[in-house]
């Protein structure tokens, strides 16, 4: 057990000792080809380093290029995606004319994709790989990446589809009835082929009587005949729903309420 030990760490030494060595070279050439020397044995690390140090000095060369193109995909490979979209996408910039643009193009995109993060966070980051993935499609629209492109774009859509519908019953379930009721209103335009429409509209109901409940007087009126007018957008789309029931109560009540307010003026 102890050899074993031993034996492991003397080759981590030597491989520490090498890579040091190789750092203090005076010649970018040496440490260009042992960055992509230590790319090929998946040393994303190393390779970085190495990248770092000499891209700067070698700008204007092939070999810059090429080195800006596997550094990008070093640090996709260490799973660090904002580095990695950040100079895929500097790649296309500078060399706009690489066999290599292409393929930069959408690793930049899904780079961004794969640093989108669960539905409940905060979706800023979906958005600009959403944003990426289209304009990818829009310039290479017949590539082989263009597929999963729009795979991707689907699957985004529905994380932001359930953000936006988790959000909009969130207010509802705080009785935050104004923000509940522009949620859904905003989730109705955003995604008019939901399958959560039907949940929505009825909730829009409810939410609409209970918030007519809760008003002064004076805008009641106005409150209880938006509940009407959801009621009846929600019955003529959705007409055996599973809600009807729940629904025709609001909206009886709604005409009681109004009844009254007529027989007053």
């Amino acid at each position: 057990m102890r050899v074993t030990i031993f034996i492991i760490l003397a080759i981590s030494l030597f491989g520490c000792s090498k890579f040091r060595k190789i750092q203090k070279s005076p010649d970018w050439k040496v440490k260009y080809e042992a960055a992509l020397n230590y790319y090929e044995e998946e040393k994303y690390n190393k390779t970085t380093i190495l990248f770092e140090e000499i891209l700067p000095i070698i700008r204007g060369t092939q070999e810059a290029e090429t080195g800006n193109f596997y550094f990008a995909y070093a640090y996709y490979h260490q799973k660090q995606y904002i580095l990695s979209a950040h100079h895929f996408q500097e790649f296309v910039t500078i060399y706009g004319r690489s066999e290599h643009v292409l393929e930069a193009t959408y690793m930049h995109a899904y780079s961004l994709y794969l640093q989108s993060p669960e539905f409940q966070l905060d979706q800023t980051s979906t958005y600009e790989a959403i944003a990426a993935m289209q304009n990818f499609i829009n310039k290479y629209p017949t590539t082989e990446y263009a597929a999963d492109a729009d795979k991707i774009i689907d699957e985004m859509q529905v994380k932001l589809e359930t953000k936006a519908y988790n959000t909009a019953k969130l207010y509802h379930k705080l009785r935050r009835y104004k923000s509940a009721l522009v949620a859904f209103k905003n989730f109705k335009n955003d995604y008019p082929d939901s399958d959560y429409n039907e949940e929505i509209l009825y909730l829009n109901i409810e939410t609409s009587f209970d918030l007519a409940e809760a008003s002064i007087t004076s805008v009641q009126e106005e409150r209880y005949r938006n509940t009407v007018k959801f009621y009846e957008e929600f019955v003529d789309r959705y007409p055996d729903s599973e809600y009807l029931k729940d629904a025709e109560q609001f909206y009886e009540k709604s005409i009681e309420e109004l009844t009254k307010f007529a027989g007053s003026k």
